[in-house]
């Protein structure tokens, strides 16, 4: 069985913006970019997509273009780190001092964009990751300077250009849906640069943060190459970081930055295929893989609450899953003075457990959770695409040993197919499990 790959090479960093275009490049068409990106509702802003090169190799530049500001390439643009741009993505200082000072009180919280995302017409699974990316940027950039990821504030214009490049790299994933998400070592630069606080050295200590125990190397060029967006695109999405390239290249596309140095600022990124390892689960929207029966680390939140209205647990789970959780549920108690009462409880992965939270207290009545970390152990488990009479559908299987133990239909493809031939759920499926019996 053949699995589909998404290969991130840094070998010159890697930026939100190089990460958008490469990801266009590869085969996300631009209109459908700009149309999922116009569900946020947030003004001021266009999306400029242009052909560039850098030491001849040709590729796709992404600039965001800001209502007011003249931007050109040399827009401030995600390293919007505590209380303004800590170093612009061009480093272009003038022109950054003039944004916080005409700017200066205007910033967006994790809450704020989280509550703008959330908002949105996107689709659930893209604003679970571009909230979750949104949560490991923000985790990060709080432990740096010493307070919660809630309270991380991003400068208004910085802001938008982060939100313009996160929630179109979840639009972009989610369009490609590849089986793995894979990474070479990551290019970090060298230098200092300068921010709001002074000089700093790069890496910058957010990126340093994000990439904790990921494989990275420093120092090619005097610069920075990979900024905090860029390295919590990667903590988020990527399955694997190797340099082994084991596998059969089917396309590939360049991100072309916006620096000229020594080495070619360029973003390479290769759609590619392998035969799908014969003991491997998946365990996350674009297929993040580990030995069957391992034991995978987690993070349970839960609340007890007695006073909120039940007509409110559909859109509190809605909320958590789209915060990043990975499983909602709620459980029926009793408490005190024999009233009737739920638990609800949410399952995440270590780096969302920041947004899960915000959202828990958000949404409902609570005053404050407990959470304690979990061990996750699962069958191996692989996707497949099966042809039926009806079309196209998703096929999941649990393996022991290498065995096929139970399969299942994506739910979500079947009603689909039940929709597009107009008949009824239960119809659909039943043709759908007797064709693939």
């Amino acid at each position: 069985m053949k699995e589909s790959i998404l290969y991130y090479d840094c070998f010159s960093g890697i930026s939100g913006d190089m990460n958008l275009s490469a990801l266009v490049g590869l085969g996300v068409p631009e209109d459908h970019l700009r149309a999922e990106l116009e569900k946020l509702g947030l003004d001021g802003w266009s999306l400029r997509l242009t052909r560039d090169s850098k030491h001849g190799i040709f590729g796709l530049r992404a600039d965001v273009e800001l209502a007011g500001h003249e931007h050109n390439h040399e827009h401030a643009h995600e390293h919007n780190h505590e209380h303004g741009h800590e170093h612009a993505h061009e480093h272009n200082h003038e022109h950054e001092h003039d944004h916080e000072h005409d700017h200066e009180h205007a910033h967006r919280t994790l809450t704020d964009i989280k509550a703008l995302i959330e908002a949105s017409s996107l689709g659930q699974r893209v604003k679970a990751n571009a909230i979750s990316i949104f949560g490991v940027l923000a985790d990060a950039e709080g432990k740096v300077h010493g307070k919660p990821a809630s309270e991380v504030s991003f400068h208004e214009v910085g802001a938008v250009d982060s939100i313009i490049d996160i929630v179109g790299a979840a639009i972009c994933l989610e369009y490609l849906k590849p089986d793995v998400v894979m990474a070479s070592s990551v290019e970090l630069g060298g230098g200092f640069v300068r921010c709001q606080h002074g000089l700093i050295p790069v890496p910058a200590p957010a990126v340093v943060e994000v990439l904790r125990g990921a494989p990275v190397r420093s120092g090619s060029v005097p610069f920075e190459t990979t900024t905090p967006t860029g390295a919590a695109i990667l903590a988020t999405a990527v399955d694997e970081f190797t340099d082994d390239k084991r596998f059969s290249i089917v396309r590939t596309a360049y991100g072309v930055g916006h620096r000229d140095m020594p080495t070619p600022n360029l973003l390479r990124v290769f759609w590619a295929e392998r035969e799908a390892p014969p003991r491997t689960m998946a365990k996350s929207s674009y297929g993040v893989r580990s030995a069957a029966g391992a034991e995978t680390e987690g993070v349970v939140l839960e609340c007890n609450i007695d006073d909120m209205n039940p007509e409110l647990h559909g859109h509190v789970m809605d909320a958590l899953f789209a915060a990043g959780a990975d499983d909602v549920w709620i459980t029926p108690i009793v408490m005190k003075k024999s009233r009737s009462a739920i638990t609800l409880s949410a399952l995440c992965k270590p780096a969302a457990r920041e947004s899960v939270a915000v959202a828990m207290l958000a949404e409902t009545t609570s005053f404050g959770f407990r959470s304690y970390e979990v061990g996750k152990t699962a069958l191996e488990r692989s996707v497949s695409t099966v042809a039926t009479s009806l079309g196209n559908v998703r096929v999941k299987s649990a393996l022991s040993g290498g065995k096929v133990v139970r399969s299942k239909p994506e739910f979500d493809d079947v009603k689909a197919l039940a929709e597009a031939n107009d008949l009824s759920l239960v119809d659909a499926y039943a043709i759908v499990l007797r064709e693939l019996d």
